[in-house]
């Protein structure tokens, strides 16, 4: 069976590096990635056409088939009843979360124009999120040729680091492309005047 090349390279890179960085006793230690959910809203009077045209690019993202998620509860102020159906969304974990990160940081971010880098903000138990406005930075949705509406995606990585430094350290060493801080930029200068 075909291992993913990023888990190989966590495996066979990334475990030993941040076992000796970070003084780990043993690999069960290091922090891994548990999952990765690809999420993609729409408004609640969207036309069954368009709800099925983003669960379908959704499915060719990942590869796998998106569930569409419907409202909980009534909201009357955004003309919403219980059961509407909100968004589309797919949970990636194993193999295919390893395939979609390798792709998303080597392939799809740096497509984005004018690209700076991602924010280093996380949301205090090692998880990251990111928003994505337009979904065609990914190769994959340009197979048919069709004209169609950009879809905007919510991707978190969710992980079993403890604490946002940890998360972010793994996420770094897996390819995520955090933005440097004026402080990260300050020290480098600083080296190479």
């Amino acid at each position: 069976m075909h291992k993913p090349t990023l888990k190989q390279i966590y495996q066979e890179k990334i475990i030993p590096d941040l076992m000796k960085n970070r003084g780990y006793a043993n690999r069960h230690q290091v922090p891994g990635l548990v999952k990765i959910v690809i999420n993609s809203a729409f408004k609640a009077d969207t036309d069954k056409g368009h709800q099925a045209e983003i669960a379908k690019e959704l499915g060719k993202l990942t590869g796998q088939k998106a569930v569409i998620t419907k409202a909980r509860k009534s909201i009357s102020n955004f003309k919403v009843r219980e059961g509407m159906p909100l968004g589309a969304m797919v949970t990636l974990r194993g193999s295919g979360m390893y395939e979609f990160l390798y792709r998303l940081t080597t392939i799809a971010l740096p497509m984005i124009r004018d690209f700076r880098g991602l924010s280093n903000k996380l949301d205090g138990r090692g998880n990251y999120s990111i928003g994505i406005a337009d979904h065609t930075i990914f190769p994959e949705t340009q197979t048919d040729g069709g004209q169609r509406q950009n879809i905007g995606l919510d991707i978190t990585i969710v992980t079993t680091a403890d604490t946002d430094e940890e998360g972010r350290e793994l996420l770094r060493h897996l390819g995520i492309p955090f933005r440097k801080t004026t402080a990260q930029t300050d020290a480098t200068q600083a080296k190479n005047p």
